[in-house]
């Protein structure tokens, strides 16, 4: 199958082409680089664009006679999405509505879609269903919760066979030192504890520690960006015509901030500066997923979501494979 990935030089995006060429897939990259690198398009063509560019978006899609769509284009800070919603809504909501309507006129009628737990908001009950109420509690999740309901709208008006998959907290590098998360600036927690473990930034900023949690720190189910991967060849291998399905995709285990620092300082055996902050505008106590409906509807088996493995595998990425990069990234914050 020849597959489109949108935001494919990205994070999620790259692992997912790794995953498809591998499978014998083509997998062609469209990203404008404005968080994405040129380094991590290595299994297939790279197509320079940006989403809201119709025109070209249908040109490549003709060209390459692309099949199917994965969408991971995105703004996704939540911090950022409350200062400038207006970013938010023009990249995630109209780039969307872009990437639809080229794929309507170059005759391309399958997509999966990136989408996350923020749509749910801050939900009492664990862990969380996807036929739970979404009520997103900032920009960024009623950007993509939008997204999800104009797919909806999409396969039912025009017969497109569209999936939604709801990432929780995406962490981790490839297994084979190939990729790994490489933002800036960083937010993910997983990448900013380890940086501080390094030596490339002072310390870490703990938002909060005053949540209804067992240690007063945020939780969150941590899911290993190789299988975030992997799981679109299925994605792809069960889409129907005309309609819209969602599946939560997580690990099915919560982790405290706390309990996150914890298990970095045993495995890299080196102290991690804390400064503890207020919280975050936005940010949820708790969320975990419920995965019965992903193990049911895609055979969902995440092979490396546990923390020891999301850690060793980014401190390997950091450590061995990217060490100049990430130094780099700390001179420029420094002003070196």
């Amino acid at each position: 199958m020849r597959v489109l990935i949108t935001g494919g030089a990205g994070y999620i995006g790259s692992h997912a082409a790794k995953a498809m060429a591998r499978a014998g897939h083509e997998a062609v990259v469209y990203d404008n680089l404005a968080t994405g690198h040129l380094w991590a398009v290595k299994w297939g063509p790279f197509e320079y664009g940006d989403i809201n560019d119709t025109a070209t978006l249908g040109e490549v899609m003709r060209r390459h006679r692309i099949e199917a769509v994965l969408h991971f284009a995105a703004r996704s800070y939540v911090g950022e999405s409350a200062i400038r919603p207006d970013i938010y809504y023009r990249t995630n909501v109209s780039g969307s509505v872009s990437v639809l309507e080229a794929m309507r006129a170059a005759g391309v009628g399958k997509i999966v879609f990136s989408s996350t737990c923020a749509t749910y908001g801050a939900r009492k009950s664990m862990p969380i269903l996807e036929g739970m109420p979404q009520a997103p509690i900032n920009p960024y999740g009623r950007t993509k919760l939008m997204v999800e309901e104009i797919l909806a709208d999409y396969a039912r008006a025009f017969g497109m066979a569209a999936m939604v998959l709801r990432f929780f907290n995406a962490a981790g590098a490839d297994p084979d030192g190939e990729l790994g998360e490489e933002h800036d600036p960083e937010t993910h927690l997983v990448p900013l504890i380890l940086q501080a473990a390094a030596g490339i930034r002072p310390e870490i900023q703990l938002f909060g520690e005053d949540y209804p949690t067992a240690d007063g720190t945020c939780v969150r189910d941590y899911v290993h960006v190789t299988d975030l991967g992997a799981t679109h060849l299925a994605a792809l291998s069960r889409l129907t015509p005309g309609t819209m399905t969602a599946y939560n995709l997580g690990s099915g285990q919560g982790y405290s901030v706390r309990e996150v620092l914890d298990a970095a300082e045993r495995i890299t055996g080196r102290r991690v500066p804390v400064r503890v902050a207020d919280r975050r505008p936005g940010d949820p106590p708790r969320l975990v997923a419920d995965t019965a409906a992903a193990v049911a509807g895609l055979g969902w088996a995440p092979r490396h979501s546990g923390l020891d493995s999301i850690i060793e595998t980014t401190w390997a990425w950091m450590t061995q494979h990217r060490r100049g990069a990430y130094q780099s990234l700390a001179n420029r914050r420094d002003g070196a």
